[in-house]
């Protein structure tokens, strides 16, 4: 039991729930530097059902810094502006599961983009497509080594909605979809996944919005490969609240 539930490697590369409010909506032309700080923690495995798997003991924690550098240039496409970024994960990731005990710190999967962006009277639209490249230290299951050991392209589309004039309310919805590819060590295809992140805000004084965000994240279609490492399709789904702050003499955002 213990084996079975480590074997299973994630399905997405992407970690969903990063970009939150306004997620969809590039920045205007420039360079610009970003660094996501991620900690997950889980103390269970559920079944298809829902219900705990087991094993005993079980405790999950990853933390992860991602230094992000994005270049907006003033080149336009079809109306866009055109854009390149990449990001580079740094992962400390520790699994106990009854027996099992391990940790493990290491530099992940490197990604980079290309991204077309558009900024309407009420709308910001945002375009990419880009690709995770198997640049992390990966091993056979159960392994806390952070790097999922295949590529994934990734296609990414996206919309912010400003409700009224003068944009202090917005929606906004941003898809990424990720072709995965064959894992190194396993030898099976993972599924392709599916990722929807989604945010409703309120910009208060100018440089403060508050809002609620929420993400949804399937497999959605089967693993291809050895029988021993094919997982079923997984799916996990979050909502919560933000609040992101800007500093325009520091040229610095937090949410």
């Amino acid at each position: 039991a213990v084996s079975a539930s480590l074997q299973a490697q994630p399905t997405a590369h992407y970690v969903p729930g990063v970009e939150g409010i306004k997620g969809s909506s590039l920045p205007p032309p420039g360079w610009y530097f970003r660094d996501y700080n991620v900690a997950y923690t889980a103390d269970r495995v559920n079944d298809a059902n829902g219900d705990s798997a087991g094993p005993p003991n079980f405790d999950v924690f990853t933390y992860a810094n991602v230094p992000r550098v994005l270049w907006i240039t003033d080149l336009k496409l079809l109306g866009g502006y055109v854009g390149v970024d990449a990001l580079l994960p740094l992962v400390y990731q520790s699994v106990k599961a009854g027996p099992y005990d391990s940790s493990t710190f290491g530099v992940g999967d490197l990604f980079a983009e290309s991204t077309l962006s558009w900024h309407l009277k009420q709308f910001d639209i945002s375009l990419a497509a880009g690709a995770w490249m198997p640049t992390g230290d990966s091993g056979m299951p159960p392994t806390t080594r952070v790097g999922l050991g295949y590529w994934t392209p990734m296609l990414t589309a996206g919309a912010t909605w400003y409700a009224d004039a003068d944009k202090t309310w917005a929606l906004s919805a941003l898809s990424r979809y990720e072709f995965n590819t064959e894992q190194r060590d396993t030898h099976v295809t993972p599924g392709q996944a599916y990722t929807l992140e989604w945010g409703a805000s309120k910009t208060l004084a100018k440089v403060i919005d508050v809002g609620v965000v929420g993400y949804y994240q399937q497999k959605v279609t089967g693993d291809s490969g050895p029988t021993q490492f094919v997982m079923p399709h997984d799916r996990v789904a979050a909502v919560g609240p933000e609040v992101n702050v800007v500093f325009p003499k520091q040229m610095l955002f937090v949410s």
